[in-house]
């Protein structure tokens, strides 16, 4: 298994742990969408994410390009930030169209939803809402994948501290940093929390 797949979820879960903080204690208001699930899944991101690289069989960049896809989304969708509701359709919902994207081969919708425990009819309607979300901008340059591919890299560094030397702070106010697809300049974003 890649290390690119415990990077991206340890970075999701902490996305989706903070986001359901900020939920129970502001007043903020989270749209529910066709990705929330009636309740939270079982399975874990990192073992969802395991599952999607194991029967998906999409390149390794696709996950790159879907978590480009996932910041792009929440960007432009400031109402529906990643929570522990709608990560894991999200997820499979950006590999896939990452994977159409990118790679020559890809399997069908049937196939995605099959892989990530949902029905097809499902698959499809994520899949347009997912589209009309990101407003069809699905190219990613050169240099805007080389920084979220560094920036993912940077994860490997949280994940192996002790435990003991790991503080997360609460922040009044919720920011990420990522990143401009003209450059590679950093800017404070609202939506996905680190």
């Amino acid at each position: 298994m890649p290390k690119l797949i415990a990077f991206l979820s340890s970075l999701l879960e902490r996305v989706a742990e903070s986001n359901d903080l900020t939920r129970r204690v502001t007043t903020q208001s989270q749209r529910v969408s066709v990705f929330h699930g009636l309740s939270r899944p079982t399975i874990t991101i990192q073992s969802y994410l395991e599952r999607i690289f194991k029967y998906a069989n999409c390149s390794p960049s696709c996950f790159v390009v879907a978590y480009v896809y996932l910041d792009r989304f929440t960007h432009r969708q400031p109402s529906l930030p990643i929570n522990s509701f709608n990560v894991h359709r999200l997820l499979i919902t950006s590999v896939m169209v990452s994977a159409k994207f990118l790679d020559d081969l890809y399997y069908n919708n049937a196939y995605y939803a099959k892989v990530g425990g949902i029905s097809t009819k499902e698959m499809n309607l994520l899949e347009l809402d997912f589209l009309f979300g990101l407003g069809f901008d699905l190219n990613v340059k050169p240099n805007t994948f080389q920084a979220y591919f560094t920036y993912l890299q940077k994860e490997m560094t949280l994940l192996h501290q002790p435990l003991s030397l790991v503080h997360v702070p609460i922040p009044s106010s919720r920011s990420v940093i990522t990143f401009n697809d003209d450059e590679s300049s950093h800017q404070k974003q609202q939506q996905l929390t680190v």
